[in-house]
């Protein structure tokens, strides 16, 4: 399952994000993993979430985070529910750019095919979504 959560600044997607990753700690009968984009959640989230800070990986292209999220699952199957704030902004590519889509399209058959769950925020005007990033709403 991936899930996406789209609006422009200020509109209180990180706060919902939070509140989605401390619940997921408790609900998830699994390990919960962020990958954000800077320092900001570092005290807002329960120890419990394995924090990445993606500046620490350099991860500047769609490619890069299939295998680094491939790389992840592969080195712990325990992982249920991995969180990504800033999609966009870690990738450095315009919301509406189409490689988007693409990369939700792979995360999904991922996440189908290995039991995981994906909630992710991309910083954008949620109408000019395309449809291929809207069925992820």
């Amino acid at each position: 399952m991936v899930r996406v959560i789209m609006g422009v600044k200020g509109t209180g997607k990180t706060k919902q994000m939070i509140e989605l990753i401390n619940s997921a700690v408790q609900s998830e009968h699994g390990n919960v993993v962020c990958i954000e984009r800077g320092n900001k959640l570092t005290y807002d989230i329960n120890s419990q979430i394995r924090l990445i800070e993606s500046s620490d990986y350099e991860m500047s292209s769609f490619d890069f985070m299939k295998g680094f999220i491939s790389g992840m699952h592969a080195s712990n199957y325990d992982i249920t529910h991995v969180f990504i704030d800033s999609l966009t902004k870690i990738v450095g590519v315009d919301p509406s750019d189409h490689s988007v889509e693409v990369f939700l399209d792979w995360l999904n058959s991922f996440s189908e095919t290995h039991k995981l769950k994906f909630t992710i925020t991309i910083s954008g005007d949620i109408s000019l979504a395309s449809d291929g990033v809207g069925k992820y709403f």
